[in-house]
């Protein structure tokens, strides 16, 4: 009889401990999910995937399918764009954009394939872009750019969804016009890009 006493007080105090283990582990965990959302803050982005049309003069010169989804702890922009124009050989052109969640760039990867194999990496860090261009038959080029502003926007060539990105991180509660620093290849170059709120009826 007194064994069977202690067992039920032993039985007890394990599952009180247990029970309140698990409380204290939910705790910490929703905690550390709070300061996660809190340190990362606004998201400016929305899954999104899909297939365009690119055309030249009316016609049909090539198609783009791209993805925009959420990558460990940030976005992932990639597409691939395979063109066929009249004139001229058919390329193959693909880019991998690493976002956080208001649109700053952490890396893009890049790479061409047509009559000559190119690519380029850049890793962002700091307001500093770090690009490595390697071209087909040439030494790696390598470039630094310096930015007053990490929200840097990359337009590539035949590339049509990175627009789709630049459209989120355009603020729509100031609207007017918006300058952004942009990154253009190839070949990696600086220029600033002016957005504007489109014109509604």
């Amino acid at each position: 009889m007194d064994t069977g006493v202690t067992s039920t007080v032993k039985f007890r105090t394990v599952s009180l401990a247990l029970a309140l283990g698990i409380v204290v582990c939910a705790a910490l965990s929703l905690a550390a999910q709070k300061k996660a959302a809190e340190s990362s803050g606004p998201v400016v982005f929305a899954q999104d995937k899909g297939k365009l049309t690119i055309k030249l003069g009316g016609q049909t010169v090539g198609h783009e399918e791209f993805e925009i989804a959420p990558s460990g702890g940030g976005w992932l922009a990639k597409g691939t764009a395979e063109i066929k124009p009249p004139e001229g050989a058919a390329s193959k052109v693909s880019g991998s954009l690493t976002l956080q969640g208001d649109g700053a760039p952490i890396s893009y990867n890049w790479s061409s394939q047509a009559e000559k194999t190119n690519g380029a990496h850049v890793l962002f860090a700091n307001g500093v872009a770090s690009i490595t261009l390697e071209m087909q038959g040439a030494r790696p080029f390598q470039q630094d750019l310096t930015f007053n502003s990490p929200l840097i926007a990359v337009l590539d060539n035949n590339l049509y969804h990175q627009y789709a990105v630049l459209a989120r991180i355009y603020d729509w509660s100031k609207r007017g016009v918006q300058t952004f620093p942009v990154i253009m290849s190839p070949p990696p170059t600086l220029r600033f890009f002016s957005c504007s709120t489109p014109v509604t009826a």
